[in-house]
């Protein structure tokens, strides 16, 4: 059985399509999935990147694509009133509510995370709004309030260890030590899982060993 950790932050319309489509793709496998919230903007400022919604033409792109996307894949997605607005009170509520899964990890579940997540990418109103997120926390009682130090320090470790693992964007699926970044990752995800040729080939270890041509200065 192959064991899947699944990082993504509410705030990523990609992260909320791939969490949708995971299933389809894992079907006729034996697997557990961790899923652990993360937020994005901690990615972006290790990296030291601008996020899709800084750049204004992306920006637009990213919301018609995102919408494109919802639509071949057939799944609900109306953009929130606004967007980018601020996720840690919906991550906080997500890990506040973690518990301690078959694989041994503390990790919310999947009924929490397709909560979470449709909170912001279904029905078009403002996923940061103070009474929504307080009706959405007495629907799922967590176990530990989601302002707690506790919380927060599960959040901060998760930011932490996606990035050791080398995490740079959402959502990213981790399996193996190997990394699948993005909705149009999970194609490949299962090409791995089904154990395609192409992984015993040079072609994932040729793109670590590739040299750099000439660096950008800052």
């Amino acid at each position: 059985m192959k064991h899947l950790t699944f990082y993504f932050d509410v705030i990523s319309p990609y992260a909320y399509l791939a969490f949708e489509a995971l299933p389809e793709f894992l079907t006729g496998h034996s697997y557990s999935v961790t899923y652990k919230p993360i937020l994005f903007a901690a990615l972006l400022k290790h990296h030291g990147q601008l996020g899709p919604a800084e750049i204004p033409s992306k920006r637009e792109w990213t919301y018609r694509q995102a919408l494109w996307l919802a639509y071949r894949q057939n799944t609900p997605l109306q953009m929130p009133s606004a967007h980018p607005f601020n996720p840690l009170g919906l991550l906080r509520l997500a890990v506040a509510c973690a518990t301690l899964g078959d694989a041994g990890h503390l990790s919310p579940n999947r009924f929490v995370c397709e909560a979470t997540l449709r909170h912001v990418w279904q029905g078009g109103a403002d996923a940061a709004d103070a009474a929504r997120l307080a009706e959405l926390t007495s629907l799922l009682a967590p176990a530990r309030a989601p302002d707690s130090d506790e919380v927060k320090a599960l959040l901060r470790a998760n930011c932490a260890e996606a990035i050791e693992r080398g995490v740079f964007g959402v959502p990213t699926v981790v399996v193996d030590d190997k990394l699948f970044w993005g909705l149009d990752a999970l194609p490949m995800l299962r090409d791995y899982l089904n154990a395609d040729a192409w992984f015993q080939t040079d072609g994932w270890t040729q793109a670590a060993s590739l040299p750099v041509g000439q660096a950008r200065r800052l």
